[in-house]
């Protein structure tokens, strides 16, 4: 261990081990790997950790379902999880599982330091808990009926048993000050702004402890209680880097506290409230910052084993590559908010920026280096002003990427660098060294000296996102990139004095094929091309007869079991109170559209939808991404006022 260095620890949410990882459990992993990948580079000591949350009643019921001991249940998805990680090249330190030894004992000394604090004690609770997501509702006025769950909106059941609460309600105003004195702890800052209103409308004390399950850890001196699952996961980024545990405290101290936890937005309440007073009564430093990301839809859904849109990253990596899926998936997506998966996409990202901007630029200039017999490209003893202006625009870039890497906006960050390798691009096309070659060897050999000089810096830079393409592309200049740090420090100083020798190498991307696919689609879409170049009108007479009403929504409720659709109570004005459904949950929460104006179409057939009626639609504006805008009226206008 390398105590003199800085270090910087990250660490992914653990996973369920209820089913193979999918699409949204190799986005959480991935952008820890790339920030402890680019930390490492920036000369950090850098541990990553990621893991599997083993215990708790839903994986109970999940076992029982098929019959097996819970344990060799949750033995029998590790495998999956060991080979999707290995194939995307994700190179954490350390993979804990809450089923392991050291987790358990280093979990009951830190619940026996909440007892020994005052922070725990003995009651009986009667409420509502959510199995899926292993919560319990503690705010309800739902007048004896079953609350959806705040987090995925199924139906809770009604739980009365004896627990230990833990005093969450004495940590408010510590907490409401702490994220007062540490602004950027929640990141985006939206999610800060919903985790600072739940806190200040007031915190219950929570149940930390189940009689009625009793697959987890026993509660410390307690066997009849076993410790709520969440707790038990939360430990674990204290567990797995040696808490409590006597022979690697030393690591323990050295690592803690976290510098970045990654999670998604569906788990903030857990990390921005539970977890950090947890730490308090425990008298331990809280992590630096929570990195809250969006979720990623298929089909403008969250994915979900429920709607079937489940995307597998062992047939993404087979199909494309894992460098691909890792450049797409940190290109595409802006971390903090919800990103839009699709094929057709991730299939342009690798024709057009991978394989003809930067593979063929490479291609390119070692191919006609190589073929004019220069193999090995020294600096020359004064840059020209065309090659120094394009050094200068790489110093630029340098100073972008790391800006933004260190903010972990990578979409950014790769952004700021592909405008850099169009520059190289242009550079190499303007300079015309394939005319050159013979006539002028001192100014070609400068030229491809300029050009390898930039796909260093392109090659060092994207390493951490495209570990595995990146050192192809340097070893095809005959260089490598020093993982601790030196690559970055050189960079930076800007000096482009290094000697390149040019290897025979294939490819770095090749293209997709599309041929077949446009084929199919060709014949597939004849009809509708001719439809589409065909006006599609409306006779005024049917227009009219559309009731396009202003109405105001009065109450605004998540429906049950549905991740998308709200529920809305409409004034209608003389067309009285309607009950709409709407699928923007994605889009607003409940509390948002109170007292909201909005426009309702109503003469529309009612429909069931979740066995609940929807009587008239909510009309909506919607942008290429997706994202939604309640269509309503300028200024306020009486309930019921018509469009015309």
């Amino acid at each position: 261990m390398a105590a003199s260095k800085e270090k910087f620890y990250v660490t992914t949410p653990i996973y369920y081990v209820t089913a193979r990882p999918h699409l949204g459990s190799l986005y959480s992993t991935l952008i820890a790997d790339v920030v402890a990948r680019w930390q490492r580079l920036c000369g950090k000591d850098s541990f990553f950790l990621t893991g599997t949350d083993e215990h708790g009643q839903k994986v109970a019921q999940a076992a029982e379902a098929v019959g097996k001991d819970p344990k060799a249940f949750v033995d029998s998805f590790i495998p999956a999880y060991e080979q999707v990680w290995q194939q995307y090249e994700l190179a954490y330190n350390y993979f804990v599982r809450t089923t392991d030894p050291g987790h358990k004992e280093g979990l009951q000394v830190f619940l026996q330091r909440l007892i020994e604090s005052g922070a725990i004690y003995k009651d009986r609770y009667h409420g509502w808990y959510c199995t899926p997501c292993e919560t319990f509702v503690t705010r309800v006025e739902h007048a004896g009926q079953a609350p959806p769950c705040p987090s995925c909106g199924r139906e809770t059941a009604l739980v009365q048993e004896e627990t230990y609460f833990f005093r969450l309600s004495a940590y408010a105003q510590p907490l409401l000050d702490f994220y007062r004195e540490h602004p950027d702890f929640i990141v985006p800052r939206e999610r800060a702004n919903e985790v600072i209103a739940f806190v200040e409308a007031g915190l219950t004390d929570l149940s930390i402890s189940r009689t009625t399950v009793a697959w987890g850890v026993p509660f410390p001196d307690d066997p009849n209680h076993t410790v709520y699952v969440w707790v038990d996961a939360l430990a674990n980024y204290i567990t797995a880097i040696g808490y409590g545990q006597e022979a690697r405290q030393e690591q323990f101290e050295h690592l803690w506290p976290a510098d970045l936890h990654v999670l998604g937005k569906d788990i903030v309440r857990f990390h921005a409230i539970y977890w950090p007073a947890f730490l308090m009564a425990a008298g331990l430093p809280l992590p630096k910052r929570l990195l809250v990301h969006g979720w990623i839809k298929v089909d403008k859904q969250k994915m979900s084993k429920s709607f079937g849109n489940v995307v597998d990253p062992v047939v993404l990596h087979d199909k494309y590559g894992v460098d691909q899926v890792r450049y797409y998936l940190m290109r595409q997506i802006a971390v903090n908010t919800d990103g839009e998966f699709s094929i057709a996409d991730l299939e342009q990202r690798i024709n057009s920026d991978l394989a003809n901007d930067l593979g063929n630029l490479l291609q390119r200039m070692s191919t006609l280096a190589r073929k004019n017999d220069l193999f090995e490209v020294r600096p020359p003893e004064a840059w020209s002003p065309a090659a120094l202006s394009l050094r200068d625009a790489a110093w630029s870039t340098i100073e972008q990427f790391r800006q933004y890497m260190d903010e972990c906006e990578f979409h950014l960050a790769l952004a700021a660098l592909w405008r850099f390798i169009h520059q190289v691009n242009a550079y190499f096309h303007e300079q015309e060294p394939w005319k050159i070659s013979k006539a002028d060897s001192v100014r070609f050999a400068e030229i491809i000296s300029a050009t390898c000089h930039s796909l260093r810096m392109i090659g060092i830079l994207v390493a951490p996102i495209m570990p595995v393409k990146m050192a192809v592309l340097l070893g095809a200049i005959g260089t490598t990139c020093n993982t601790e740090g030196s690559c970055l420090e050189e960079l930076e100083l800007g000096v482009w004095q290094q000697t390149f020798r040019l290897m025979e190498t294939e490819p770095l991307f090749r293209k997709i094929d599309k041929t077949e696919q446009e084929v199919t689609d060709s014949e597939k879409g004849k009809e509708d091309e001719q439809i589409a170049q065909k006006p599609s009108y409306v006779a005024f007479e049917d227009f009219v007869k559309v009731e396009l009403v202003v109405g105001t929504i009065k109450e605004c409720d998540p429906v049950p079991k549905s991740e998308k659709l709200l529920k809305l109570q409409v004034d209608c004005g003389a067309y009285g109170m309607r009950q709409v459904l709407s699928g923007i949950a994605h889009a607003y929460r409940p509390d948002q559209l109170i007292d909201t104006q909005a426009i309702f179409v109503l003469n529309l057939k009612p429909r069931k939808m979740m066995g609940l009626e929807s009587q008239g639609m909510m009309l909506l504006a919607e942008d290429d991404a997706g994202s939604l805008v309640i269509a309503t009226v300028a200024d306020p206008v009486p309930n019921g006022m018509r469009l015309r």
